[in-house]
């Protein structure tokens, strides 16, 4: 059960190291990524034979907000240990400890992400969907156990090889919560979970109390993703994202809304109300 996956391109390791001595146990062979962040590429590691993903972040110290992300991703990656989540394996030392602008983070080597797989497979079977949502309910389900919410979960941080096999990454908007699966009140800046896969209590939101469930909300959103070949909810801002959402699932019924207002009363305003 294998699936096709789109090729990377060449660089040379001349483009991908700077400044740092360690550049002789990699050999770089391919680039297989590229953002705002920097570069990712494909090594081998002399010493060990493995081959390994290499993330080159650049100019790291220029935004406190992306030093901030980055030291966040490495802390956590450092305790949280699964099949189901990229592992760190290597932190590259810098020449300096004063003085440099990028860092190299060392990655077991994923061929892909989840974001291309459904780009590239028109033909995915029921035993890829099923296979596929295991894998990541089982990573959500230990991430979760240790009271993490990833907050920024969509197919491209999903990686994946050719053996479909998944591993989440990217952790660098995620957030512990401290209240025994108590709903957590956390500052939301608008820029956590891209819009398509954000769960609906978060739209337009700036300060929620919000709970796993919204990690939950993104992985149902990738999940029709994967079955449709398609985005679920592509919202062009977020008012047509929560209009999306309400043709797909409707409106409350008038006996729901009751219920609700009877367990969490509050003032309720109609027309009558405004003259």
């Amino acid at each position: 059960m294998n699936v096709r996956l789109l090729l990377p391109f060449q660089t040379s390791e001349s483009e991908f190291f700077t400044e740092y001595g360690e550049l002789n146990r990699y050999q770089v062979s391919e680039v297989i990524g590229k953002g705002s962040y920097g570069v990712v590429a494909a090594a081998i590691d002399t010493q060990t034979g493995e081959r390994v993903a290499i993330k080159k972040i650049n100019d790291v110290f220029d935004h406190v907000s992306d030093a901030t992300r980055i030291l966040r991703e490495i802390k956590l990656l450092r305790l949280l240990r699964h099949p189901d989540i990229v592992q760190i394996k290597h932190i590259m030392l810098p020449p300096s400890r004063r003085e440099f602008r990028d860092i190299y983070v060392v990655f077991e080597l994923m061929e892909s992400d989840l974001h291309q797989v459904i780009k590239a497979n028109d033909d995915l079977t029921p035993e890829h969907h099923q296979f596929f949502l295991y894998q990541l309910l089982r990573g959500m389900k230990y991430i979760h156990a240790a009271s993490v919410f990833h907050r920024d979960l969509k197919p491209k941080n999903i990686l994946a090889n050719a053996d479909c096999k998944l591993k989440i990454c990217d952790f660098g908007l995620a957030r512990v919560s401290f209240n025994d699966g108590a709903p957590s009140a956390i500052f939301w800046t608008d820029y956590v979970a891209t819009r398509w896969y954000r769960a609906p209590e978060l739209c337009g939101s700036f300060f929620s109390k919000y709970t796993p469930a919204i990690d939950i909300w993104s992985v149902g959103c990738i999940f029709a993703e994967m079955l449709t070949g398609k985005p679920l909810f592509p919202g062009k801002n977020v008012v047509h994202q929560l209009d999306l959402m309400t043709d797909v699932l409707g409106t409350p019924s008038a006996e729901s809304l009751a219920k609700y207002l009877f367990l969490h009363p509050r003032p309720i305003f109609t027309n009558s109300d405004f003259p």
